[in-house]
């Protein structure tokens, strides 16, 4: 397995940091999106795993998160305008960059809870660019409590600027996500059942950490973009995707999220959705004791289609 480790130059001149696992013939090429507050640096594990089944893998860690933002860039800070839709289109310039190197190959994307929400808007955009899409621990339609924070964090924003911190829009968010899991020790006790797992989590400086008022400004300008039946209707109706979360995990709703996810998609015609939803699992399915499973369950998906 050759591993590369590199910065590529976006079309707007900022660096990102990206990961590329090749595995010997290949049959096919996986992305990975990572999530909010972590960095592409945690899914080694996993890309390793599908090497071993045949995947060439490559992510990277997005604007305002891990290397990329070390090089040049702030922590929770995607830009000053339309940052959303700046991310996504990493994720378009990225690929064509790695395969560049690699060549084509029937292409997947896989993104994680933030990280699902911009491979969703990316399906929306360039579903003939792919082959199959994997969305794990993506949440439903926020509906009226996005359209206010959307107004709260604009307000924020532009009362004590854009690359400050806000406590408060964190807890708003995110303020109700441990509350299932109190009795544990940790606050982050929701990502997974796996201690050892939620405190290389807490210890690492590249996860955990609060974002800016602009961030929440494009998150939830993101989540009300990729819920507009409009832009859904642009998918490709023959475009295979599996939905993968924890029945424990509160960014989907315990279910219900995902499910309601599944409908919308369904209802746009699309003829192959899969729902994947682990009894006890929380968030990240991939960072939980019996993650070998999920592992599996996830691979042995994408072979169908080989």
């Amino acid at each position: 397995m050759k591993v590369t480790r590199n910065f590529l130059e976006a079309s707007d001149g900022h660096e990102i940091y990206y990961e590329l696992y090749e595995a010997e013939n290949p049959k096919g090429h996986v992305h990975l999106v990572h999530g909010m507050a972590e960095h592409i640096g945690r899914y080694e594990g996993f890309a390793q795993f599908l090497v071993s089944h045949g995947y060439t893998v490559s992510g990277h860690d997005q604007r305002g998160h891990g290397r990329t933002a070390e090089r040049n860039g702030t922590l929770g800070f995607f830009g000053d305008d339309k940052g959303f839709d700046r991310v996504v289109e990493d994720v378009e310039e990225v690929i064509i960059a790695v395969q560049s190197q690699i060549g084509e190959l029937p292409l997947v994307l896989f993104g994680h809870s933030m990280g699902s929400f911009v491979a969703r808007r990316f399906m929306q955009l360039h579903s003939e660019d792919l082959s199959r899409v994997v969305l794990s621990g993506t949440g439903g339609n926020p509906g009226a409590a996005g359209k206010m924070g959307l107004v709260f964090a604009g307000a924020a924003a532009k009362r004590k600027g854009k690359t400050e911190v806000s406590p408060l829009l964190g807890k708003m968010t995110f303020g109700n996500f441990n509350k299932a899991f109190k009795k544990e020790e940790s606050s982050f006790a929701w990502l997974s059942s796996d201690a050892s797992e939620v405190a290389k989590y807490e210890n690492d400086p590249w996860c955990g950490f609060p974002s800016t008022n602009q961030f929440y400004v494009d998150l939830f300008t993101g989540l009300g973009m990729i819920h507009k039946s409009a832009e859904v209707d642009k998918i490709r109706k023959d475009l295979p995707v599996l939905l993968i979360s924890g029945a424990k995990d509160p960014v989907g709703g315990n279910g219900k999220g995902i499910f309601s996810s599944a409908r919308q998609y369904t209802k746009a015609g699309l003829k192959d959705v899969t729902v994947f939803l682990a009894e006890e699992g929380r968030h990240e399915l991939l960072n939980e004791r019996d993650k070998h499973l999920h592992y599996q369950t996830i691979v042995g998906w994408l072979n169908k289609y080989d």
